[in-house]
C-alpha cells in the first residue's frame, strides 16, 4: 500500500499514549507493505506469531507460488522470497473470482517479506506482479476445511471514476457555500463589527473543513486557505501565515478591524479563485479511499490535540465537521464497499455515533474548548476516533486500485 499522501501543513502529535502506539503500529504495517484487506474487530485468534505455520514461497515469473506443497487451514505465515531480478508485488487470491486475501508490495530482488493470513475451505493461488512486466499466477492450491479470512474483489481505477466525479461535483457546491459564508465574514470585518466577525468565522471554516477529501486536489491553495504557522520563522506573526487560522488568530487576540481587513480579503480571494478554477480540476480517483482515512487521521493528530486552535477554542466543532466530511466520502464509495467490506454498516453507525458524542459536548449551542472538557470525556472521544481511524485504514486498502493483469 502507498503511504498517506500530502497532509495539511501542520505539525504532528498523537492524542494519548495508547492511541500513539496503536497508530504507529498501523503505520509500521503500511511501511512494511503487508496488507490485510479487512480488519475484523473480534477475530478471536490468540495464536502467537512464533507458533504459526510457516511456508516459503518463491516469487518469480517462472515459478510463482512454488513451495506450497502442504496446504492446511488456519492462520499462517508465508515467507515470500523474490528470486527474480526485479521488484514485485504478490497477491494471494481466489483464482475463480480474483478476490484478494492479502498482498505484499515492493519485494526487492533477493529479499524475503512475510504475509500473514487465515486460510480455510476454498481455492488459493499466488499472483506475482513483477515491476514493468505482466503478472503471473501460480498453481491453485485447495483446502478442504476451516473458515477463511476476509477477502475482497480488487478495485480498479475505472470503478472509482463515478464516485470521484460525484464527489467532485459535491465539492464544487460546497466551495460556493464557503465563498458565501466567507463573504459574510469579510463584510463584518469591513464594517468594524468584530463580534459579528467572530460569529461568522466558524460557519465558514467548518464548511471548508467538510471538503476534506479534496485537499490534495486543492494543491497549494489549501496552504493559503487553511495553513497554520507551523515551520514559519515568525510563527503567527509571519507574513506567510494566511487563511482561516490567520484571521482566527487576529479575531481572538485583540487585532483591530483595520489589521484584519487585508488577511480577510486575501482569504476570500483565495477561496474565490479556488472555486472558479475547480471546474477544470481533476481529483485522482485512486486517492478517494485514502482521503476517507486521512480526514479523521488528521483530526486525531491536529484537532483533538489542539494544535490548530488559534484562539477560537473550536477544535471540537472542526472534528465534528470532519466526521461529516468522512461520511460524505463513504456515501460516494458505498456501492463499491457494500460487497467488499462486511463491516460497512457498523462503520457507518460508529461514524454517526462519533458525531453524536461530539454533539453531546455542546452546552447551550456553544462548543467548549478542549481544555474545558473533562479528562474522562476526552479519553472517550480519543478512543472512539482512534478506533475509527484504524478501521478506515481498511477502506483505504480496499479502494487502492490494483493491477489485474
Amino acid at each position: 500500500m502507498p503511504l498517506p499522501g500530502p497532509l495539511r501543513r501542520r505539525g504532528a502529535r498523537w492524542a494519548g499514549g495508547a492511541l500513539a502506539v496503536l497508530l504507529c503500529l498501523l503505520l509500521c504495517l503500511l511501511i512494511a507493505g503487508v496488507v490485510v484487506l479487512v480488519r475484523e474487530p473480534h477475530d478471536g485468534d490468540t495464536s502467537s506469531r512464533g507458533a504459526l505455520r510457516r511456508t516459503t514461497i518463491e516469487v518469480s515469473s517462472g515459478h510463482c507460488g512454488s513451495g506450497w506443497s502442504a496446504p492446511a487451514p488456519g492462520v499462517q505465515v508465508f515467507a515470500l522470497h523474490n528470486t527474480s531480478a526485479a521488484s514485485a508485488e504478490v497477491l494471494l487470491e481466489d483464482p475463480r473470482d480474483h478476490a484478494v486475501f492479502g498482498e505484499v508490495e515492493d519485494i526487492g530482488p533477493g529479499t524475503t517479506r512475510e504475509l500473514t493470513v487465515r486460510l480455510g475451505r476454498g481455492a488459493y493461488a499466488f499472483k506475482c506482479v513483477p515491476e514493468d512486466a505482466d503478472s503471473v499466477t501460480g498453481p491453485t492450491v485447495r483446502i478442504g476445511r476451516g473458515r477463511p479470512g476476509p477477502a475482497a474483489a480488487p478495485v480498479t481505477t475505472h470503478d472509482l471514476i463515478p464516485p470521484a466525479i460525484a464527489y467532485q461535483k459535491w465539492v464544487g457546491a460546497g466551495l460556493d457555500k464557503v465563498v458565501r459564508l466567507t463573504g459574510t465574514l469579510r463584510a463584518a470585518v469591513d464594517r468594524g463589527d468584530l463580534g459579528a466577525a467572530r460569529t461568522a468565522w466558524l460557519p465558514a471554516h467548518l464548511q471548508y473543513e467538510r471538503l476534506g477529501a479534496a485537499y490534495d486536489a486543492f494543491g497549494d491553495a489549501d496552504g493559503r486557505i487553511n495553513g497554520t504557522d507551523a515551520g514559519l520563522p515568525d510563527g503567527a506573526h509571519d507574513r506567510d501565515f494566511t487563511g482561516f487560522h490567520r484571521v482566527e488568530y487576529g479575531l481572538w487576540h485583540d487585532a483591530s478591524a483595520h489589521e484584519l481587513r487585508a488577511p480577510t480579503a486575501a482569504l476570500l480571494k483565495a477561496l474565490e479563485t479556488l472555486r472558479d478554477d475547480w471546474a477544470q480540476a481533476r481529483m485522482d480517483p485512486a486517492q478517494l479511499g485514502l482521503r476517507a482515512h486521512e480526514i479523521l487521521e488528521n483530526t486525531v493528530q491536529f484537532e483533538l490535540t489542539g494544535r490548530t486552535d488559534f484562539g477560537s477554542g473550536t477544535n471540537l466543532a472542526t472534528a465534528r465537521a470532519n466526521v461529516d466530511g468522512t461520511r460524505e466520502v463513504l456515501s460516494r464509495l458505498h456501492p463499491i464497499l457494500t460487497s467488499r467490506y462486511p463491516h460497512l454498516p457498523s462503520l457507518e453507525g460508529d461514524l454517526k455515533r462519533a458525531g453524536t458524542t461530539l454533539d453531546g459536548l455542546r452546552h447551550d449551542g456553544h462548543w467548549p474548548a478542549l481544555d474545558d472538557v473533562s479528562h474522562a470525556r476526552r479519553e472517550r472521544v480519543d478512543a472512539r476516533f482512534g478506533d475509527l481511524v484504524e478501521r478506515l485504514a481498511s477502506i483505504a486498502t480496499l479502494c487502492d486500485p490494483r493491477r489485474t493483469a
